[in-house]
């Protein structure tokens, strides 16, 4: 590189490096916001009261040497936090929920600066719930020493003993508590004692107020009846002064017409005179007027009455005799349909009994018919008459089986079963056979077989439907 190139790379280097310490120290050098303080670590303190090594700025700028030197920001600005307590019994013991709401931030102070930010550093936030928990246990010991109507009327006093409570505890933290407000008091769990007050104030208020309107309503009236009073007076007061000047007139005219009282006579004479001829045409339209409104309508009205009534007792009375004609008309024809009935039943009985009595003839004469026929019959008829009624009889026994298309005997027997089923059933018809007609089959068998002149007992039906036997 030429000789004449070095004082300019000696002058670029120097601008670097001058440029290089200017952007360091511009990037080491900071302002606080109006809401921010710096704290400054890393130095020893000044004083006596200052042993903890830190620098406070609030307001302004400050460099922060690299290496031995830290900044941390805290926030100085308001904090709005909101505090309910539920469940705190006051004095009475009653449950009551208590919100409010708390303005804290950090004191403008170095000293609670420097608290502040040892306890809370870069855990800022925490200063929220460390002041809900300070404001909820105060709320909760100072409910607990008040009854619910101060906690409800006095909320200034108790705002104020919440903030009394708190601030030193605070103070220590580097906080400070600028306002407390009770939002709201209300009954926990569902109580209603505060509601039960609320009505009752109500009540109260309801009733005082009746009784400012009734006592309005009454000075009303009474100032109505006060000036009524007064025009009546005013009124009275007038007609009285009305009627003395009309005396004071009378008397003057007396005294002016005392000079000629016979003419002052005549004249009160016409004037009676006219009144009563006033009075009694009066009477006259008074009569006439009494004729028309009063005595005439009312002979209508009575006339119109009277006839009504008498045309109500001639259609009562035609409305009786034509129920009177219908009814005997009725009667007649009734009881002429229930002696037609009563004739046809007796017919109809006559006619049922003749012929129970001809069926009871002829079933008689057949049955004695039948009888002389069986008395007639001789060995071989009767052989004859049973041996045709027998396959009938074992069709008949047989007659349940020949249904069945599948059959299983279980017996020790084995096929040999059914027969001796069916023989068993012909032996029990024999037996009911003997034991309703007197018949024994097995016996006329024998008969038959053994003597060929022997006579077969035969039941005979007699006319009373019994049956007797001949030998």
């Amino acid at each position: 590189m030429p000789e004449s190139w070095l004082p300019i790379a000696g002058v670029a280097g120097l601008v670097l490096v001058v440029l290089i310490v200017g952007i360091a120290i511009a990037k080491r050098y900071r302002v606080a916001k109006p809401n921010e303080a710096f704290i400054v670590t890393g130095r020893k303190g000044k004083t006596s009261g200052d042993l903890s090594g830190q620098k406070v700025v609030t307001g302004g700028g400050v460099f922060v040497l690299p290496f031995v030197q830290q900044l941390s920001v805290l926030d100085m600005s308001s904090r709005r936090i909101t505090v309910e307590v539920n469940g705190a019994p006051s004095s009475q013991g009653i449950a009551l929920t208590v919100s409010g709401v708390a303005i804290v931030k950090v004191h403008n102070e170095d000293v609670s600066i420097r608290a502040a930010a040892q306890r809370f550093g870069s855990q800022q936030e925490e200063i929220d719930s460390f002041t809900t928990n300070q404001l909820s246990g105060a709320l909760r010991a100072i409910v607990g020493n008040l009854t619910v109507e101060q906690v409800i009327r006095d909320r200034e006093s108790f705002s104020q003993q919440v903030l009394e409570s708190v601030t030193g505890s605070l103070s220590a933290q580097g906080l400070s508590l600028d306002a407390f407000t009770i939002q709201e008091v209300g009954d926990h769990g569902g109580g209603t004692y505060i509601l039960d007050m609320g009505r009752a104030s109500a009540a109260a208020i309801r009733r005082e107020a009746e009784i400012a309107e009734a006592e309005a309503h009454r000075l009303s009236e009474e100032k109505r009846i006060h000036a009524e009073t007064e025009v009546a007076n005013y009124r009275r007061a007038l007609d009285l002064r009305q009627a003395e000047i009309l005396a004071e007139t009378d008397r003057a005219k007396a005294l002016s017409a005392s000079a000629g009282p016979l003419e002052a006579a005549a004249r009160q004479q016409e004037i009676l005179a006219q009144e009563e001829l006033v009075a009694q045409r009066q009477a006259a339209l008074t009569e006439r007027q009494l004729d028309t409104t009063v005595r005439r309508p009312a002979d209508a009205e009575r006339y119109r009455l009277e006839q009504q009534a008498e045309a109500q007792r001639v259609t009562a009375v035609k409305a009786a005799e034509a129920s009177k004609a219908e009814n005997e008309l009725r009667g007649a024809g009734e009881l002429a349909l229930r002696s037609a009935q009563a004739r046809a039943t007796e017919l109809e009985g006559a006619a049922e009994a003749a012929a129970v009595l001809a069926r009871g003839k002829a079933e008689a004469e057949a049955l004695q018919k039948r009888a002389e026929a069986y008395k007639e019959f001789n060995q071989a008829a009767v052989f004859d008459r049973l041996l045709e009624t027998l396959p009938e009889i074992a069709k008949q026994l047989a007659a349940p089986m020949a249904g069945i298309d599948t059959l299983t005997v279980v017996s020790t027997d084995g096929a040999a079963a059914l027969p001796k089923a069916v023989a068993g059933n012909f032996l029990q018809l024999q037996e009911l056979i003997k034991s309703t007609t007197g018949l024994d089959l097995t016996q006329i068998v024998h008969q038959l077989t053994d003597s060929p002149t022997a006579v077969v007992p035969v039941a005979v039906p007699t006319t009373a439907g019994t049956s007797t036997n001949h030998a």
